[in-house]
């Protein structure tokens, strides 16, 4: 078998002209052509080599009917999960879903009911929101509160009211966190499975991102610290985030519990879904077994990247503080010393850095003041990016000056 060859991460790929959400929609999405793009959270780093000849080889055969993945499949996805999180899995268990998202919100129908309460902890992935909204059950946020370490801490006083003030009946967990970065703790996640177990409700865990994980923190699966978590969960996981396979729509999520895994299928056949993608599961496959080399050379350029980008923030922008991801590729930027309004903070990022981030906003009100930017990319993008952001903040603080004599 070959070696991996791709492994050169500060190479500049351009992505322009690919049908690339992230590159070629600024416009239609509102946006100036020409923003440097930094949102959606996928890399700027080819898969690994392995992915590409295992796809190249799948073409080869010219035929993409109807697919469904056998054993070896599930034995990748399964032999990864015990490798890395510790975790033994069963076949049974596994429910293939184009996306985690799809998951969540199929979660939601399949769980709850019209009218019914769905908790969540903002600032957080704001389709979490949408999943619930959007299938009109109420939302209610238990929202994580900023210490100060600079950490994001569970109010677990304020979750258990929660709960109870509101009659929840299913907690959408995400871990690590997005975008706040926190890789939570055992005694953390305990505490919230005890609530959850106290109060009768199922824990839908999105753990797509359990494989960016930094330093001495350690991703620990929600299900696998209790066998009563165990039968409480839906554990949602992917390959497409670690191995930035998202457009070709593959997620796998484990539901020990045959009673909430029938209930969790039927609800999919009834939005008229059956198998994956072709190129989906092959790719999938290909990762788990053959992508570690790849994972682990990406993984370490991305920690170089967040300790770049805090070192230039400390001299050159010590403003803009930014919460240290302890997991997760996307960094959660604080902007509300710069004493700017919703919308002069847009102008700011958007129309004088020309740079597309993800507005604090859009997380929840307590991301009111907020930028996450995605640092999954060649060093040089994201020089690039910290310049032209540099630059737009001393424009700022020159017109003030100015305003001020």
């Amino acid at each position: 078998m070959q070696r991996e060859r791709n492994l050169d991460f500060d190479r500049v790929v351009d992505r322009h002209q690919t049908d690339c959400l992230k590159y070629d929609f600024a416009v239609r999405r509102g946006k100036p052509k020409d923003v440097l793009p930094l949102w959606v959270a996928d890399m700027d780093f080819p898969t690994s080599s392995y992915v590409l000849d295992a796809l190249q080889e799948r073409v080869a055969h010219g035929i993409f009917g109807y697919t469904e993945s056998g054993e070896s499949y599930f034995e990748a996805a399964a032999e990864w999960m015990e490798r890395r999180h510790g975790w033994q899995v069963k076949p049974e268990w596994l429910v293939k879903t184009p996306g985690v998202v799809f998951g969540l919100a199929m979660a939601v129908k399949a769980f709850t009911d019209e009218g019914d309460s769905v908790l969540i902890q903002q600032p957080v992935y704001y389709p979490f929101t949408e999943v619930v909204a959007d299938n009109d059950r109420r939302v209610v946020s238990s929202d994580l509160v900023l210490g100060a370490d600079g950490r994001y801490h569970i109010d677990f006083e304020d979750f258990e009211k929660k709960i109870v003030e509101n009659h929840v009946k299913l907690f959408l967990l995400c871990s690590p966190h997005n975008p706040v970065g926190r890789v939570w703790r055992r005694e953390e996640l305990l505490r919230i499975g005890e609530l959850c177990l106290k109060h009768g409700i199922l824990v839908v865990s999105d753990e797509i991102h359990q494989d960016f994980v930094f330093g001495k923190n350690r991703h620990l699966v929600f299900a696998s610290l209790k066998p009563e978590f165990e039968a409480i969960s839906i554990t949602c996981t992917s390959p497409a985030k670690t191995f930035n396979l998202a457009g070709l729509q593959v997620s796998n999520l484990f539901i020990p519990d045959p009673a909430l895994r029938r209930k969790f299928r039927r609800q999919i056949a009834a939005a008229g879904y059956s198998q994956l993608n072709a190129m989906g599961l092959t790719a999938g496959e290909a990762a788990y077994r053959y992508g570690e080399t790849w994972y682990k050379g990406v993984l370490a350029y991305i920690e170089q990247n967040i300790a770049y980008l805090k070192t230039y923030l400390d001299r050159e922008l010590p403003e803009i503080r930014m919460t240290e991801p302890e997991g997760t590729y996307l960094v959660w930027l604080d902007f509300r010393a710069l004493g700017l309004t919703g919308p002069e903070l847009e102008r700011l990022v958007v129309y004088k850095a020309r740079l597309w981030l993800d507005s604090g906003s859009i997380f929840g009100p307590a991301g009111e003041g907020f930028q996450r930017i995605n640092v999954a990319c060649p060093r040089a993008t994201l020089e690039q990016a910290l310049e032209q952001l540099k630059r737009a903040v001393l424009e700022v603080h020159d017109v003030k000056s100015r305003s001020e004599r």
